[in-house]
């Protein structure tokens, strides 16, 4: 099943980089702000998702 809060903020960061690199803006703007808040919202959430075991083949 999709993972649609993990969608969302890749789609949300993806948007605000491109209107950084657009706009040409510095690392204190709200925006850059917002995307380093985004960057630890998708670590934790990605450290909480268990993975799956990896199932391997001997030989």
């Amino acid at each position: 099943m999709a993972d649609l809060y993990l969608k969302n903020l890749e789609s949300e960061r993806r948007q605000l980089w491109a209107t950084c690199r657009l706009k040409g803006l510095k690392r204190d703007t709200p925006e850059r702000l917002r995307i380093a808040e985004i960057d630890r919202l998708l670590a934790e959430h990605r450290a909480k998702k268990p993975q799956p075991p990896v199932e391997r083949e001997e030989g």
